[in-house]
């Protein structure tokens, strides 16, 4: 299990018409050393039930989440820009380093300065390893929407969503999609009471957890299959690279768009992709062949065969009916009063969760004559419209 956190606030709030109290869904998440395909969902999650989205509510959250997986500077933790989040992390997690969802940074750009058709420099400039590369895409950036550029640089920070300037170990971490996941599971859920809720996703992350754990155990290469299929070509690509010694850890390899220097002992290249991705780059392999290393001693361990079995090495178990607890004394004493209820309000209530920070949904429009999305009536083509009121003129005599 890689160490990197994914954090997104589920607003429920639409749901306070059906639920005594209004919640907030707290969700944290990691992803597994299979990548990240829609297959692969949340490795680890942990919910939390609060009164209100706020600072409060997400530094109890995290408190709890700390207890559980320490801080340290190895920490990753990657959320949207809700202010409450942000100074949540900042305020509990000291050594970790924080980033902002790049997908959301996006939605923030197209929805604040309408420039949709930067959006191929901008994920260049999220995805490029070097700085160099980095600054030749801002620049394009710059030209176009000087706005946008000082937006990134001075608002959101180039630290928190670029992959080169990102501190700690991002690894190939760019968004929160895996939150996305668990919004996406609990879509008919969300109208269940708190308790109801919580064994929905107790039911799930057991099943989840068995299915992989299955699938691990029948894996017969070093790494997972994902990264065997990403460093397998790589193998081809190096051949006919030159390489050089320079020292006894440091080698030369020339060949391709892209020279680079690697460091064996400790796992660097100079094309920054071995850095950040612990996964050996087509210089570092051409270099393991050169020294007659093993390229699987240079890949992260959070890759490997045998990590994949720890991370699903425990088993999730149902909780025991209330009738079995074992609560203690000064719980059962303890009074607790309500909060305020809200008044409900007067028609039917939302079924759709409210959009996170910069994220917006584009109403579509419906053709009042054949039905259709993405068109008005005026401009519909169709031949078929609505008959209503006309005398059928297809019926056999």
């Amino acid at each position: 299990m890689k160490v990197v956190l994914f954090f997104e606030a589920g607003n429920w709030e639409e749901l306070e018409d059906r639920w005594e109290f209004r919640g907030d869904l707290g969700a944290s998440a990691t992803q597994p050393a299979e990548g990240n395909p829609p297959v692969d969902p949340l490795l680890q999650v942990t919910g939390a039930g609060s009164d209100e989205p706020n600072e409060d509510a997400w530094s109890w959250f995290l408190t709890q989440l700390k207890e559980i997986i320490g801080d340290t500077d190895e920490l990753a933790l990657i959320s949207d820009r809700a202010p409450s989040i942000k100074k949540a992390i900042s305020t509990v997690f000291e050594k970790a380093h924080h980033g902002a969802c790049a997908w959301h940074v996006a939605q923030n750009i197209k929805n604040k300065f309408k420039c949709a058709d930067i959006m191929g420099s901008y994920w260049s400039a999220v995805n490029a390893y070097r700085c160099e590369d980095f600054t030749g895409y801002m620049i394009e950036i710059s030209n176009r929407y000087p706005r946008v550029a000082e937006y990134l640089e001075n608002e959101v920070g180039f630290e928190k969503w670029s992959r080169c300037h990102y501190p700690g170990l991002r690894y190939n971490i760019t968004t929160t999609n895996m939150v996305e996941s668990l919004n996406s599971m609990l879509v008919n859920a969300r109208d269940f009471p708190y308790v109801a809720l919580l064994d929905v996703i107790q039911e799930k992350m057991s099943k989840w957890w068995n299915d992989r754990r299955i699938v691990a155990t029948a894996i017969t290469t070093p790494l997972t299959p994902s990264r065997e299929s990403e460093l397998r070509p790589r193998f081809a690509q190096s051949n006919g690279r030159h390489t050089s010694q320079l020292n006894p850890i440091t080698y030369h390899v020339k060949g391709g768009e892209l020279e680079g220097v690697v460091d064996i002992f400790n796992k660097t290249c100079t094309c920054k992709e071995f850095d950040i991705d612990k996964l050996p780059c087509v210089h570092a392999v051409a270099a393991a062949h050169h020294a007659q290393v093993s390229v699987y001693n240079l890949v992260s361990p959070y890759y490997t065969k045998e990590y994949y079995l720890l991370a699903y090495g425990e088993t999730i178990y149902p909780v025991r009916s209330q009738s079995q607890w074992d609560v203690p004394n000064e719980v059962v004493t303890r009074i607790v009063l309500p909060r305020e209820v809200k008044e409900k309000k007067r028609g039917r209530p939302k079924t759709s969760r409210f959009p996170s920070v910069g994220e917006f949904r584009k109403r579509k429009n419906r053709c009042g004559k054949c039905g259709a999305y993405g068109h008005y009536k005026k401009k519909c083509n169709s031949q078929t419209g609505s008959t209503e009121g006309n005398p059928p003129t297809n019926v056999p005599g």
